[in-house]
């Protein structure tokens, strides 16, 4: 469906990164880009530059996004805004499990529970799940991060089948490695971390991933591109490693001498 037939965009996490690289590259076609983040320096500062409307919503505050929901009729839904905490599960804590679950899955279904219904109504609508590569191929250390954009790419594949019969479509965008802020969120805001994750890779930019969005967006009516996995050209998913057994450690039962 041309961009023409589109008139409204919702995109969360929008403050930087991908989500601001895709209102701008939405803004470019005329479209009315409503952009959603917390921080509301950057939002300000996006919204002088493009245009857009600036919401300072957290994605997980559901009533902020019900009544945005109830003012304006979306016509494209991006859902971008994502925390990671990296860690083993063995090592995983509570706090860091639920604000994962809560940012990462539970907001993406309630905000597709209160727009989706919409578009399937109206007969037109476009959704854009941007999940990761973390959703289809297994890596150690980010175990939690994992489940739930496996959740998000279930998703992604049960809204078709729910808006089956409708010119609703739905697109999975699963990005590797991409040159953005997103290591200082995670990681601290230290120089060592850009050493570590971006300077002197060869990585896609934030730019890049929106103009893989728009050319999923800007397909005839016809045709729905509905899984795409972005990642650098020197980068792969995958692997296999073989461990040798461990030798069972001593209790402090079998160290006592006998009767």
């Amino acid at each position: 469906m041309p961009f023409s037939d589109y008139k409204t965009a919702l995109v969360t996490g929008a403050s930087s990164g991908i989500g601001a690289a895709v209102v701008e590259r939405l803004r470019r076609e005329d479209i009315e880009v409503h952009a959603i983040a917390r921080s509301a320096g950057a939002l300000k500062e996006l919204a002088e530059r493009t245009g857009c409307v600036a919401h300072v919503i957290d994605v997980t505050d559901r009533q902020a996004i019900a009544d945005l929901a109830d003012r304006v009729q979306f016509d494209i839904l991006v859902n971008n805004a994502g925390v990671d905490r990296p860690k083993k599960f063995l090592q995983a804590d509570e706090e860091d499990i639920d604000l994962l679950v809560d940012v990462n899955l539970r907001a993406v279904l309630h905000i597709c529970r209160l727009i989706v219904p919409g578009m399937v109504e109206r007969d037109r609508g476009h959704v854009i799940n941007i999940s990761s590569i973390a959703g289809n191929y297994n890596f150690g250390g980010n175990s939690t991060y994992h489940a739930v954009k496996a959740g998000v790419a279930m998703l992604s594949n049960q809204l078709r089948i729910d808006a089956f019969g409708k010119r609703v479509r739905v697109t999975e965008i699963c990005p590797g490695r991409v040159a953005t802020d997103i290591f200082n969120h995670v990681h601290g805001d230290d120089p060592s971390v850009r050493e570590r994750f971006i300077d002197g890779f060869e990585l896609p930019q934030a730019a890049d991933i929106a103009e893989a969005i728009a050319f999923a967006i800007s397909a005839p009516v016809a045709v729905n591109i509905g899984h795409m996995e972005i990642t650098p050209t020197l980068q792969v998913m995958g692997g296999l490693q073989t461990a040798k057994p461990q030798a069972p450690a001593e209790t402090s039962a079998s160290k006592e001498p006998g009767p």
